[in-house]
């Protein structure tokens, strides 16, 4: 059944590729748990008991509350799956509650430090060159995340109204508008990619033998041009993501468009950037105030 459940996602749920490889990870490292402590595979069989047994080994090998969170998740859609297709009539996840995340704040970069990077690339106005720009230059001016980046086809663009269309989680589309300097950005790079007669014409960002650009790729053009200029924990994709909406809000965005602009299906997962702008509104007060 775990085949079916995957095309199920594919092609009904329409789930991106990275969270198809996640639930993939998820079920085989469940069926693996499962076929240790009960000589069986048929994970169709298992009951509340052997899923909470695996989320106290998950716990007790130092994962994260969130990694868990997911493998719960990935079951709960699992079993939830066997019992819509009549495979099965109980669901063993059905009083199985997630974990209680500890709320952190997002990191994000400054506008100064980012503007430097973004100095030092345009200098290079060279397919590769102007190709890792435009990807800084859309995940912090866009917010996107990095499976919608990719994603991104040629078609998706309305440079009449500069904006771009989106394909986020579970298929929903969103409308992004582009600042002018992204916008021209964005044609220069497109005006580079037909010089060089690149002959993928489908998608937005590719290699320079015309293959569709991919995760580890991206998140590589992100290290390297991040780590030249400026220091940070991490330089993942997603971080950038983190500072388009930290900086949107601390200009005055409201929520609901922050929302709408990120993809976020509740105002909930938004609320969190809300943090980092009570951070600076606390530090802002404390350098004016007289008595500080």
């Amino acid at each position: 059944m775990e085949d079916a459940f995957y095309k199920y996602l594919k092609f009904e749920k329409r789930s991106s590729d990275h969270t198809l490889i996640s639930y993939k990870t998820d079920l085989k490292q469940f069926i693996e748990f499962y076929n240790i402590h009960s000589n069986s595979s048929e994970i169709i069989k298992a009951d509340k008991r052997s899923i909470r047994s695996w989320i106290i080994e998950l716990s007790i090998n130092k994962n994260s509350k969130r990694t868990i969170n997911r493998k719960i998740a990935t079951l709960k859609s699992y079993y939830k799956f066997l019992v819509k297709r009549g495979a099965t009539k109980s669901n063993p996840t059905s009083n199985i509650k997630s974990l209680k995340n500890d709320q952190t704040i997002p990191k994000f970069l400054k506008e100064n430090d980012l503007a430097l990077v973004f100095d030092s690339l345009k200098s290079e106005n060279n397919f590769k060159g102007a190709r890792d720009l435009l990807v800084l230059e859309i995940l912090y001016g866009t917010g996107i995340r990095i499976s919608e980046l990719i994603n991104l086809k040629i078609k998706n663009i309305n440079k009449n109204k500069r904006e771009i269309k989106v394909l986020g989680k579970m298929g929903r589309e969103r409308i992004i508008p582009l600042h002018d300097s992204l916008f021209f950005q964005l044609i220069n790079y497109i005006s580079l990619k037909d010089k060089k007669e690149i002959t993928n014409r489908e998608f937005l960002f590719c290699t320079e033998k015309g293959q569709k650009i991919y995760p580890m790729m991206i998140s590589r053009i992100v290290k390297r041009n991040l780590s030249k200029l400026i220091q940070s924990e991490k330089y993942n994709p997603h971080l950038l993501r983190h500072t388009f909406a930290t900086h949107i809000l601390n200009k005055g965005a409201d929520l609901s468009s922050i929302k709408e602009l990120l993809g976020h299906k509740s105002l909930a997962a938004t609320q969190i950037y809300t943090h980092n702008s009570i951070e600076k509104l606390k530090e802002t007060f404390n350098k004016a105030h007289p008595k500080a």
